[in-house]
């Protein structure tokens, strides 16, 4: 009888310390990192294909349950799309409240049909470079998991590392296929990290663990009964959109913030649960600071390691990450350099931990760059800002096939749509036109519009707003496809 594993995909959190790249309306788990060309997957992407290639005999893989956050849930969908993957279900947690309640909701989902499967449970923003191994100890885990046991996936380290917590198995233990866990250990400071190294039996904590649905319940029960029974509370209030399933929203603001080590993990060693490690030894990064994302990278000989359209010249051990123009550097040693439309990161790569320090700084002042690209992704493809002024703005707009904006309308501004390949469907008051390439229109302030794309290929236009306000807030939506307010 095959053994049935639920992928589950951890999609949420903002990757602040990835900035600019990375920000909250478009995090680094949706990011494409690499700069090879055959490898244009994001993490999120990479991830779920990771989980998908399980199968083997004797193990049934299911389609990849996704847990993140209401503002995500299309960037998720479209993502999958590009797989060809389909998911069970996207769980959508209306506020974040850690890893803990986001396991219970996956595992309640997944009891919901009287199956018990093993959980596997993966964050979405991490690298490997071996995948076979990646797959054969996860592989490992999943049949120790179906034996009852909490199966903890230990990164064999290979340096003394200062970031992450450690796994300490048992010495008696240590030549096991799966060792017993003796117990978890704090982020230790350099001294206890070279000890740790030397004297063997501990592993770097990725995050990754496999149990049974049933078992994760009954270890929450035990541990953190609080938890277990509000998440139960906002999961019995959920309301299910074709894939999107959303646990009740004030329920689940009620349930504690926690973390799976914290409320389970670290309880677990010596208590009637019986808990196990599985070595990793497969180039795993969490890709945390730019300066773990230039570790993976490939590199030149003199160690620079450049994504884009980069000239590095009389530089060594730099990252250069150019997204929409040339970048060029000289004399440069251990820096990193990012640019994107709207911002340039230029940083000590040994001190990129603090751009958090920056963001920070950008979200204390209410600046947009901390949050959103000039490229925003919408449901219904993206807009780019790419000229404004006082009283002006002028976007590029793509809408993908078959899709529309709201019914909606303006106080504030007018708008000026040409269109630059595809076709137009526009609703302008009461009347509805089709536009082709070259063609434009007008839309008055105050007037009820929608642009959508009726035809097979993207659709895009230029838009050109005037008035005394242009702020996305000043959007009075009738009709909305995506559920929008």
């Amino acid at each position: 009888m095959s053994i049935l594993v639920q992928p589950v995909i951890m999609a949420g959190g903002s990757g602040t310390r990835l900035w600019p790249l990375s920000r909250a309306g478009y995090p680094k788990q949706f990011l494409v990192l690499s700069g090879d060309p055959t490898n244009q997957l994001s993490l999120f992407q990479q991830a779920v294909s990771r989980l998908q290639g399980l199968a083997t005999n004797g193990i049934a893989v299911a389609a990849p349950m996704v847990v993140g956050n209401e503002e995500h849930r299309f960037l998720v969908l479209d993502q999958l799309l590009a797989l060809n993957i389909e998911p069970i279900a996207a769980l959508l947690e209306p506020v974040g409240r850690n890893t803990a309640p986001a396991v219970t909701l996956a595992a309640l989902a997944a009891l919901e049909d009287g199956a018990d499967p093993v959980l596997v449970v993966n964050s979405s923003d991490q690298t490997v470079t071996d995948e076979a191994a990646f797959t054969a100890a996860l592989r490992r885990a999943v049949r120790v998991a179906a034996d009852g046991a909490i199966a903890i996936l230990g990164i064999t380290p290979d340096q003394p590392e200062t970031g992450y917590g450690y796994i300490q198995v048992f010495a008696s233990d240590e030549n096991a296929e799966a060792p017993r866990v003796a117990q978890f250990v704090e982020k230790p400071d350099l001294a206890t990290a070279q000890r740790y190294i030397a004297e063997g039996g501990y592993f770097w904590n990725a995050g990754m663990f496999v149990l049974k649905a049933s078992v994760w319940m009954a270890a929450l029960d035990r541990f953190r009964p609080d938890i277990a029974q509000a998440t139960r509370a906002a999961w019995a209030q959920r309301s299910t959109d074709a894939k999107f399933v959303r646990p009740g929203k004030a329920e689940f603001a009620a349930v504690p913030s926690e973390s799976v080590d914290y409320a389970v993990m670290e309880k677990c060693p010596g208590s009637e649960f019986d808990i196990r490690m599985v070595a990793l030894d497969a180039g795993w990064n969490d890709l945390g600071a730019w300066e773990a994302v230039w570790q993976v990278a490939p590199k030149d000989a003199n160690g620079n390691a450049s994504v884009g359209d980069a000239i590095v010249k009389d530089s060594t051990n730099t990252l250069v990450h150019a997204t929409s123009r040339l970048v060029s550097t000289v004399g440069l040693d251990n820096v990193v350099v990012i640019e994107t439309p709207d911002a340039v990161l230029v940083a000590s790569r040994e001190r990129s931990q603090d751009v958090k320090l920056i963001v920070n700084q950008l979200g204390a002042s209410q600046r947009n760059e901390h949050t959103l690209h000039r490229k925003v992704h919408r449901p219904w493809g993206w807009y780019d800002s790419i000229d404004n002024g006082p009283r002006h703005q002028v976007k590029r707009i793509m809408v993908k096939p078959g899709a529309s904006l709201s019914l909606q309308m303006h106080h504030h501004r007018a708008e000026h749509w040409i269109v630059v390949s595809g076709t137009a469907e526009v609703t302008n008051g009461d009347k509805v036109i089709l536009l082709a390439e070259n063609q434009s229109t007008y839309i008055p302030l105050g007037q009820t519009h929608r642009l959508a794309n009726p035809g097979k290929v993207p659709l895009e236009i230029i838009e050109v707003q005037s008035g005394s306000y242009l702020g996305e807030d000043d959007i009075v939506r009738f009709e909305d496809t995506y559920g929008r307010s």
